[in-house]
């Protein structure tokens, strides 16, 4: 009487129906955390020769009050205050300057699950992922010298504000990446949707807590008391959660009959992923 096969997994360790084990997720952690950590580094070696032109571009607000006649500066405190702070903006930079790469690995990483035809859509994540960072990374210019001046505005006439470049700057670098990862936000989401590990019915079921969590992220971002600011932050994000949660919702509704894995799951159950 003869026996039938059993199906031998894949290369990669997956088991017939495609599941990967822990140890091969760890393992593919390890291998996309090892690629970005280079593209860092590379680009932390390219940060440290843009240092000067970034640092003048975002101590600008701060030369613009010096030559309007305010009493104020940057001051680097201590002795090797100067080369810490060039060697952190450094790698800030770099962080930037690798977003395509470690951008790329966190898609790869998401969707190891998917199928050929499924990781074309690796372009064209990136292709949004990149220009959408970047794009939080440029509107945070517009917002950081209406912060500075807000608050410098405090300064009584008899005072002068002698301004911490370790404080300014690190001030400047946590405002730039969490408008550039704000903006990062919903293609993830759409990432973990291809995955099957979320739902766009499910996401949409949290739209209060979504658009709470925007204007929260908006108003702490913009401690100004320009309403018009949170909105103008707030606005873009609510938007682009939106088409990612519309993308969502038609990937779902084309997933079922492209693929007979997800013919029989409801929105709220979870995939053999």
């Amino acid at each position: 009487m003869a026996t039938e096969t059993p199906p031998r997994p894949s290369r990669r360790g997956k088991d017939p129906e495609g599941r990967m084990p822990l140890r091969e997720h760890l393992l593919e952690l390890r291998k996309r955390i090892f690629i970005a950590g280079v593209a860092i580094i590379l680009g932390s070696v390219a940060g440290w020769y843009l240092y000067d032109p970034v640092f003048n571009y975002i101590t600008a607000p701060i030369k613009a009050a010096a030559d309007a006649g305010e009493d104020v500066s940057i001051n680097f405190g201590q002795v090797g205050s100067a080369f810490d702070m060039k060697l952190k903006m450094s790698v800030w930079i770099g962080f930037i300057v690798s977003s395509p790469v470690w951008i790329l690995q966190v898609w790869m990483f998401i969707t190891p699950g998917l199928t050929r035809k499924e990781k074309r859509y690796a372009l064209g994540f990136v292709a949004a992922a990149v220009p959408l960072f970047l794009a939080g990374v440029y509107l945070s210019s517009f917002f950081i010298p209406n912060v500075f001046q807000f608050f410098t505005s405090f300064t009584p006439e008899s005072g002068s504000n002698i301004i911490s470049a370790e404080v300014y700057l690190g001030f400047v670098m946590r405002t730039v990446l969490a408008f550039g990862i704000a903006f990062l936000l919903p293609v993830v989401l759409v990432a973990l949707n291809l995955a099957g590990l979320m739902s766009g019915k499910a996401v949409l079921k949290a739209w209060r807590w979504v658009t709470v969590v925007c204007f929260a992220f908006a108003a702490i971002a913009t401690p100004t008391p320009d309403i018009t600011s949170m909105f103008l932050l707030a606005t873009p994000m609510l938007f682009l959660f939106a088409v990612a949660i519309g993308i969502c919702l038609l990937n779902d509704r084309r997933r079922p009959k492209s693929d007979p894995q997800y013919a029989g799951l409801s929105d709220d159950e979870a995939s053999a992923l």
